[in-house]
């Protein structure tokens, strides 16, 4: 399996189907990396691998980068 197709099985791309301006594209490309790395942390919790702690911890510091990135891009 190549790398590209690695990246495309990990983080599946899912069409845009609202208003179509570039910042509301690139604002949905955000959010579907978020929601895929929120995904991987949770199982990540989940199996055992990573504390409840460091899972919040971790999604926190996400949640920080898109309301920043969503306010840089959107308002």
């Amino acid at each position: 399996m190549s790398d590209i197709e690695k990246k495309d099985f990990i983080y599946p791309y899912r069409s845009y189907h609202g208003e179509e301006t570039l910042p509301h594209i690139i604002f949905d490309a955000n959010l579907q990396e978020f929601s895929d790395r929120v995904a991987i942390i949770c199982a990540l919790e989940n199996g055992g691998k990573i504390s409840p702690e460091e899972a919040y911890k971790q999604i926190k510091e996400l949640w920080k980068e898109m309301k920043a990135f969503k306010k840089n891009l959107l308002d």
